[in-house]
């Protein structure tokens, strides 16, 4: 019989407070067309996007993600102290290491909480979450930042017609902690490596290093075989999702999808069957696809704006390279 103590955590997580940061720089899809050969309206009706943030060299990774964090913490009424976790989900971090979550984490004054990166492309916030809930439910933790942040424009090819208007900067963030209720429910998720060449860096940084390639690596994507995977086998796991809860689509308020095209959330919502009621996160005509940054951007600014409100039922899912996915369901802070 093992001698090992049960853990004492909390008996269910939610998310208590978020916040977002956008870089200054708005960036219209005229500067996107001084590059490619293309057309204002084409971006339009191929993804929805209008204009994107571009970091400047002070919003880093770093300052981008304490911005989003302080917002998240000031509004789940605790302090930077009782934090004891932070993890960070973002490809856009150019030091292999240390990580930028024990930056972020010494910067906000936690109390040497623990600290880490993860790496799951557009699906990374899906992924950070379910860890942050079972960090509070095993007790490891009280409270957990969990962040989406990236800088996707140092990693656009501005020639790449299929990708340059796509990517913006940002950071979300949201504090997850106990709850005497269920208010995130079972994460579905999982990854298709098989299909890993649809969404990918063009080389790998020591062919850049090495002199082999004289072009900086950039993010490229077989674009229809992405929406097809993202339209029809996502939807699949965002019903898994609401199964997972034990709720139907009549009773979401919200639906936040990955803001990486609106087509593809158009085809989501018809696919799902949505009820006219369910608000729709479109946050992808201003903000541009911004990885793992896009749920918890779409999310604060739902909130913001009054077209969600605290204690609305809400579905998210994420995916991308890998692929990977990741979909569950969540009550608003």
């Amino acid at each position: 019989m093992s001698k090992i103590k049960p853990s004492k955590g909390a008996p269910y997580a939610r998310i208590l407070g978020v916040g977002g940061y956008r870089p200054t720089r708005v960036v219209p899809n005229e500067v996107i067309l001084e590059t490619i050969d293309s057309s204002d309206e084409w971006i339009r009706s191929r993804s929805g996007i209008e204009t994107r943030h571009w970091a400047s060299d002070e919003e880093t990774v770093a300052a981008m993600s304490i911005e989003a964090s302080g917002k998240a913490i000031a509004d789940a009424g605790i302090s930077a102290e009782q934090i004891g976790g932070v993890i960070v989900s973002t490809v856009s971090h150019f030091k292999q290491t240390p990580a930028v979550a024990t930056e972020i984490a010494d910067k906000l004054g936690t109390n040497k909480a623990a600290a880490f990166d993860i790496s799951a492309g557009c699906a990374g916030f899906g992924y950070g979450l379910t860890l942050a809930k079972g960090m509070i439910v095993e007790g490891s933790a009280e409270y957990v930042l969990v962040i989406g942040v990236e800088r996707l424009s140092d990693l656009t090819d501005l020639e790449d017609r299929a990708t340059a208007f796509l990517f913006g900067d940002g950071a979300g963030a949201v504090v997850v902690g106990p709850s005497p209720e269920p208010a995130i429910g079972p994460t579905v998720w999982g990854s298709e490596g098989d299909k890993s060449e649809t969404i990918k860096q063009t080389v790998p940084w020591t062919d850049y290093r090495d002199g082999e390639v004289a072009k900086f690596p950039a993010i490229t994507q077989e674009g229809q075989a992405v929406f097809r995977w993202a339209v029809f086998e996502m939807a699949k796991v965002a019903q898994q999702a609401l199964d997972a809860a034990g709720i139907t689509p009549d009773d979401l308020d919200v639906f936040i999808p990955h803001q990486a095209n609106e087509r593809i959330i158009d085809s989501m919502v018809k696919t799902l069957k949505l009820p006219e009621h369910v608000t729709v996160a479109r946050d992808v005509r201003t903000t541009g696809n911004t990885s793992a940054a896009s749920i918890p951007l779409a999310m604060e600014r739902l909130l913001a704006t009054g077209e969600a409100k605290s204690g609305d039922t809400a579905l998210v899912i994420g995916f991308g390279a890998g692929l990977v996915y990741a979909a569950t369901v969540v009550t608003l802070p």
